[in-house]
This record gives C-alpha cells, sequence and structure tokens, in this order.
C-alpha cells in the first residue's frame, strides 16, 4: 500500500506512525506532508528517515492509495480535492467532513461497511468522545434499542494537541515554583483545576464538541431515535478519555446480558469488580488499543436505564488507531485494495 499522512508532525500525526508500525500494516511507499513550518524536516519510521514534504495546491498524490490526514478542518477542506482527485482514500481526522451526507463516518467495530460507500473518496474519522462512547454503546444497542444517552466527559489534554499536553506539564512545574502559570490552550488554568468547555459554545448553551457527541452518535449508529445530551469537561490528565454515561433503552435489559454483550463486542474489554476495586482509569488505559468499560450497573432511577463508565486512549483509539482499523477494514474487504496486502 502507499501511504501518505498529512499533518505528520503533530501529535497525531506522529501516533499514526507509531500505530501504522504497531500494526505492521503493509506500506510500500510512505509519504508524509506537513505546512512551511515543518516542510523538510526529517521523520524517522521504521529505522528510515522520510522528508516532510510541503502541502499545496501542486502537491502530486497520484500513487496514493490512502492519505489519513489530521491538519485541522480548514487543511482539510481546502486539499480535499488535491489529496483525493487521482483516486486516494482520505481518512480524515477533521470535523470537515464528518456530517456531509456524502462522507461516511466511520468507527469499524459498529459501521464498518459504510466505508464502502464514499462517493467523494473520503472517509470521516470521528469526534474522540464518540468514537469510545459508541463502541459500548453498539452492543446495547443491538439488544434493545438506545432511545436516550446522558454523558459527562472527562476529557484529556490531549484532546486539544501536542501543545496543549506540554503546557499541563509546564503549569504543574510554574505553580510548585511559585510561578504564574502560562495559560494560552485553554480557557482557565487546567494543572488542578477542571473546565467544563470542550469548544466553543453554541446558540442552545451546548458546546460544539457536545453537539458532535448528539449527531456523530445517530448518523454512525444509523438512528433516528437515539439522543444524545453531553457535558464536556476538561481534565488535568494527558491523554485518556473518561465518560461517565447514563442510558435508556426500549426494553429493560438484564446487567448479565449486557455485560456478556460487552464481552463479545470487538474492541471492548470488561474491567468492572468493584469488590476488588478494578475499574478502568486514564493512567492505567494510556497507551491501551481498546476502549475499557466498567461499574456497569442498572439506574436505580429508570426501570429500563444503565449506567456505566468508559476509558479510552483519546490519541490512539481516539484518533490514530481508529483511522488506521479503517484502512485495515478496506485493505481486507473493498474490491479496490483487497489482496494488495
Amino acid at each position: 500500500m502507499n501511504i501518505a499522512i498529512v499533518g505528520a508532525s503533530g501529535a497525531v500525526g506522529q501516533e499514526f506512525l507509531r500505530v501504522l508500525a504497531e500494526q505492521n500494516f503493509p506500506i510500500s511507499n510512505l509519504r508524509l506532508f506537513g505546512s512551511e513550518r515543518s516542510a523538510g524536516s526529517q521523520i524517522s519510521f521504521k529505522g528510515k528517515e522520510y522528508t516532510v514534504e510541503l502541502l499545496s495546491d501542486e502537491s502530486d498524490f497520484s500513487g496514493v492509495d490512502i492519505a489519513f490526514t489530521s491538519a485541522g478542518a480548514g487543511t482539510s477542506k481546502r486539499y480535499a480535492d488535491v489529496i483525493t482527485r487521482h483516486g486516494a482514500v482520505m481518512i480524515d481526522n477533521s470535523s470537515a467532513f464528518r456530517m456531509d451526507d456524502d462522507v461516511p463516518l466511520v468507527v469499524p467495530e459498529v459501521n464498518a461497511e459504510d466505508a464502502l460507500c464514499r462517493p467523494r473518496n473520503i472517509i470521516g474519522n470521528p469526534n474522540c468522545t464518540t468514537i469510545q462512547m459508541v463502541v459500548a454503546l453498539k452492543p446495547i444497542d443491538d439488544l434493545s434499542r438506545i432511545r436516550r444517552v446522558h454523558v459527562a466527559t472527562y476529557q484529556a489534554a490531549s484532546g486539544a494537541g501536542a501543545a496543549a499536553m506540554a503546557e499541563l506539564k509546564g503549569q504543574f512545574g510554574q505553580i510548585e515554583r511559585g510561578e504564574t502559570p502560562t495559560v494560552e490552550k485553554f480557557a482557565y488554568q487546567l494543572a488542578y483545576n477542571l473546565i467544563p468547555h470542550v469548544d466553543v459554545f453554541t446558540e442552545n448553551d451546548y458546546t460544539k464538541e457536545e453537539m458532535k457527541m448528539y449527531h456523530e452518535t445517530r448518523k454512525i449508529m444509523h438512528s433516528d431515535v437515539i439522543k444524545v445530551s453531553a457535558t464536556c469537561v476538561r481534565v488535568p490528565v494527558l491523554r485518556a478519555h473518561s465518560e461517565a454515561i447514563w442510558i435508556e433503552t426500549e426494553q429493560p435489559l438484564e446487567i448479565a446480558a449486557v455485560r456478556e454483550a460487552f464481552e463479545r463486542a470487538p474492541g471492548l474489554v470488561v474491567c468492572d469488580d468493584p469488590a476488588n476495586k478494578k475499574y478502568p482509569m486514564p493512567l492505567d488505559i494510556t497507551g491501551q488499543d481498546p476502549v475499557y468499560v466498567g461499574r456497569l450497573r442498572r439506574d436505580i432511577s429508570d426501570d429500563c436505564g444503565l449506567s456505566f463508565w468508559v476509558v479510552g486512549d483519546q490519541i490512539k483509539k481516539g484518533a490514530a488507531l481508529n483511522a488506521v482499523q479503517i484502512a485495515q477494514w478496506l485493505v481486507a474487504n473493498d474490491p479496490k485494495f483487497k489482496g494488495q496486502a
């Protein structure tokens, strides 16, 4: 496979490279693209040095099979035609095309087949919070349709990029030294704090991040029934997101049946033993591939309700790994690529 990465020097771009190596993805040719700031720099992959090319209107993507893009929505919109005009499939990690009717939004454990219908040769990689949530919702929805989801997210600094992670680490040091902490990437100091504000506020006083969870979940799960109400909170954790989730199903479900469905579900690991204090935590889940679920219990306020806790590595499953898994599914199932690996 001939692979390109756009935004190769960013946090997700670097994670793309790590995940491609870990997954032993079949690559015969690799090309890396970036902005003027990163163009010309050298990046190592599997013992070989690659020069980052400048992404421009004249960039030639002929021969590229799959392009992973993670350079922001503006860049994706501007260069989508450049990237796809010779037939490359663009798997885009930004919000640029997620809700476009002619762009599939894919989480392989939930709706992999949607990737086959891509009129513009673009596949959307969903928002990180949505990805890990729908991996856990799918096995429940298969038992009984989910009507309603309430979710509170506890989102790591990594969701705002590498500079935000550095700012969080720097703030702890500055505070310990008695200095005023630098605040540039977030609305307020994140160290020793929680900020109930991720992305910009919309007219209904939900943030864009919270509305993404509403709209993306319905699209991925092909459901006009499910409704999602989210409160997204930034927490002083480096890179794993956590979510407290309450759901209402059409029919009451037995906890044992839900647990069994979780245990069978691809990409999901059950870590749920309250008596022995076993539950997922971001400290343990950082760097892990699966989504972890625990604290499963009946919602005592609703006969058709369940509550559980989900943790996933934001940069891995929430971004790079999900995109690579889409590509792996295409290699195995899409006639365009099948047999190429």
